[in-house]
């Protein structure tokens, strides 16, 4: 599920389906037109309401809206379908018409992979962003008619993994520009993520100013991080311009012979440093997978001596090679979440005061709490 930032909120589910989360006036009205859930309905908090606006679409990923509030919405291994919305107050909003602005094709020539998640738009509206789990593409964009008037081009290239194939995108306000892509794993415990060279499980920034070839995900790029499981949201304070990101942990952890994945390790919330100029100790840092992690229940921590929620320390069995003393160099979390609770965006509010965080629980999680 994403958020887009505005008075209304517009989400996705992995199925098929767009909503939006609004906050509720003092009393909450039927809208005039609206969609059935056939699903139970949400539980929000109070002051707010959630309803469904779109359905029968192919996996819906990421949503954006353009510079004319049309709401563009990835469609994993489908391409970008445009959504022209009738606003009637509140919550209430439906689809008045819908085209597809990019559709997926089997040609490497036009799309060299299924686009899956990632989708941005430049400051003047009129550059179109989108990711497969190869190559970031862009097009020449039209918000007027909501259509690209080009054909794709290649960004960003040398990404393929066979897991975690969500390459989120970002343009940082702060840092005109610049473009920030995300890369996790290609596997729950890839230890090609040891070498860095190997560019997994990474964030990097690439400069769209000063570009005369397609850039190299592996050689090429700033370095915000790495050893990053899978950082699957990112966002831009608005005030700094700090990048962060959230991170998928990993599955099926075990300690001293011990099984203790079922509460760790803890999901994370990261500081990845500035792509504006501003130095930042974490930048450019490992953050330590696939050796380290953070904790989130001690207790169920074999030999947990000096450790505390959000503490790095070392899985398998430590030794002189990987264990906790290491551990505590690499770049901590800011926040650890509860362990499998899958965080996929974050959002921050226009002073940078608050951040929203979005989860959708996994197999552990599910598989756990039955």
């Amino acid at each position: 599920m994403i958020t887009i930032y505005r008075s209304i909120a517009a989400l996705t589910s992995a199925a098929s389906s767009v909503g939006v989360l609004a906050q509720s006036t003092a009393s909450t009205s039927a809208c005039s037109t609206s969609i059935t859930p056939s699903y139970a309905a949400p539980s929000v908090a109070a002051g707010y309401e959630a309803r469904l606006i779109a359905t029968n679409l192919t996996k819906p990923r990421s949503v954006l809206f353009d510079a004319n509030g049309n709401l563009l919405v990835v469609q994993q291994g489908k391409g970008i379908v445009s959504l022209n919305l009738t606003d009637n107050g509140g919550a209430c909003l439906s689809v008045g018409t819908s085209h597809d602005v990019i559709l997926d094709s089997s040609d490497a020539d036009q799309i060299l992979h299924k686009l899956t998640h990632g989708i941005a738009l430049s400051r003047d509206g009129r550059t179109l962003y989108a990711s497969s789990p190869e190559a970031v593409f862009s097009w020449a964009y039209d918000p007027a008619s909501s259509r690209n008037s080009s054909g794709p081009s290649v960004i960003v290239n040398n990404m393929n993994t066979s897991d975690h194939t969500t390459r989120t995108l970002l343009l940082p306000n702060r840092a005109p520009g610049m473009l920030v892509v995300t890369r996790g794993s290609t596997s729950n415990l890839d230890l090609e993520t040891l070498d860095v060279s190997t560019g997994h499980s990474q964030v990097k920034a690439f400069n769209l100013t000063n570009t005369t070839a397609t850039y190299n995900f592996d050689t090429d790029g700033l370095l915000m991080g790495w050893g990053l499981r899978n950082e699957v949201g990112v966002a831009e304070e608005p005030l700094t311009g700090g990048i962060w990101g959230v991170e998928n942990s990993v599955d099926n952890l075990m300690r001293d012979g011990q099984d203790i994945h079922q509460n760790n390790p803890g999901e994370e919330l990261n500081f990845l440093g500035y792509v504006n100029g501003t130095t930042s100790p974490e930048q450019g840092t490992n953050f330590g997978y696939p050796t380290c992690y953070a904790a989130w229940n001690v207790s169920a921590i074999p030999n947990n001596t000096g450790l505390q929620v959000g503490s790095q320390f070392a899985i398998g069995t430590p030794n002189a090679t990987f264990n906790d003393t290491l551990c505590a160099e690499r770049a901590a979390p800011r926040l650890t979440f509860q362990a499998h609770m899958a965080p996929l965006d974050i959002l921050f509010n226009r002073n940078g005061t608050a951040a929203w965080v979005t989860f959708h629980g996994s197999w552990q999680a599910i598989r756990y709490r039955c």
